[in-house]
């Protein structure tokens, strides 16, 4: 049986790939040094290091706009993060990207998300504004660069350069100079705009079927929406026999089908008029080169106005963001007052931490290459590693008189 190189990598990208896109030859590598793998490409290596971790596990119990737990067909984060890595892997083919740098980003795109969506965010960055604030992103790269431990080698999973590098390009954060060597290359990668670009496309229609499935809009109240209306039209007229469910799903497929082809027009357009032939002119471009046509991002932003009044802001929705904030920010000063409450793990973190042992872990002393810390920010990676479900039992058990232990 024969295994395959990384020279063989190189030559079946350098033949399948399209000058412009990623090129594992082309890596910046990993922080810690490691040798080639003989069968799997270094972008390979990331997406499975992905989907192994802790982080990704979790996300099956982190709800985006819906907090806390509705039904079990509504989508939490995970599934979110397999449709944007499904949708996005088949436009990098078709436009002959790095399609397992392109997954791998998508894969881990949502790592650093807290609890109870949006409004879990809004609480911690509130939580923590007097040290530096909370982004989801900037977590998202402190998960995978320290805290998942999988390895005894080095902390985090060690993934490559370019994958680190999509968190802070997202973020569009400046005020960080250890992540300057981020952003001082330029514009972000063809495989991470997809991924930001096709983010936003999953989120939308995702986000009208759940409305949808739980009752917080109907179709007649899309009707209004140009987006919908237009997308409506051909399954009439292929499906006039279409009600109710089915309906709304072959809606939704039609809006998807849409906005896929027009980003890949739109997008072989533009690299056509900016003359991009290599990865150096994608860094170079000011403007994003992959992205929908003017009018597909007007009805983007019609759609996203309407979920916006009559979704984001339904009482329903807000009545659970307030719960899902009154968790977050209720655990946070517990455990500001109480550090001790936090698992040792953490615990030994912490700069301020006794001298002595909790449940046989030494409380004084970080993981290696790991400094001490301040106690608020330790909070805050516990805080968003945590489940909606898991956010609420520890509510229950701390906060709550008689609640089980």
């Amino acid at each position: 049986m024969m295994s395959a190189s990384p020279l063989d990598w190189f030559e079946l990208e350098a033949q399948t790939l399209a000058p412009y896109a990623m090129h594992s030859r082309d890596s910046r590598g990993r922080q810690y040094p490691e040798a080639a793998h003989p069968f799997r490409s270094i972008y390979q290596r990331d997406r499975e290091r992905i989907v192994h971790s802790t982080g990704f596990r979790r996300l099956m119990g982190k709800t985006q706009v819906l907090v806390a737990h509705i039904n079990d067909h509504h989508r939490t984060r995970l599934t979110h993060t397999l449709e944007v890595a499904q949708i996005a892997r088949t436009i990098a083919r078709r436009l002959r990207l790095n399609e397992d740098l392109t997954e791998a980003i998508a894969l881990a795109h949502d790592l650093g998300h807290p609890p109870f969506g949006h409004a879990g965010e809004e609480a911690l960055h509130e939580c923590l504004r007097d040290h530096g604030g909370f982004d989801h992103n900037l977590q998202g790269l402190r998960q995978v660069d320290e805290r998942e431990d999988r390895y005894p080698e080095y902390p985090g999973l060690n993934l490559s350069w370019e994958l680190r590098e999509s968190f802070v390009q997202h973020s569009k954060r400046r005020d960080r100079p250890e992540l300057a060597e981020f952003w001082q290359v330029g514009s972000p990668l063809l495989e991470a705009q997809l991924v930001d670009t096709v983010d936003s496309l999953a989120y939308d229609v995702h986000d009208v079927d759940d409305a949808l499935g739980i009752g917080l809009i109907s179709l007649d109240d899309l009707e209004s929406v140009t987006f919908w209306h237009e997308a409506a039209k051909p399954v009439r007229l292929d499906h006039p026999e279409l009600r109710g469910d089915r309906f709304r799903t072959a809606v939704l497929r039609e809006l998807i089908n849409w906005q896929v082809s027009d980003l890949l027009r739109e997008t072989e357009s533009r690299l056509v008029q900016h003359g991009i032939r290599h990865t150096a002119d994608v860094r170079a471009c000011p403007e994003p080169l992959v992205e929908f046509s003017q009018p597909v991002r007007e009805l983007k932003v019609e759609l996203e106005t309407f979920l916006f009044r009559r979704v984001y802001k339904h009482h329903r929705v807000l009545r659970m963001a307030s719960k899902g904030q009154m968790f977050v920010k209720s655990l946070f000063a517990a455990y500001v007052e109480n550090p001790e409450l936090l698992p040792p793990r953490h615990l030994r973190r912490w700069s301020g931490a006794p001298l002595r042992v909790q449940q046989g872990v030494a409380a004084t002393a970080p993981p290696a290459g790991r400094p001490m810390m301040r106690i608020e920010p330790i909070i805050g990676d516990y805080l968003a590693g945590m489940t909606d479900r898991y956010a609420q039992q520890e509510y229950h058990r701390l906060l709550l008189p008689g609640a089980d232990l």
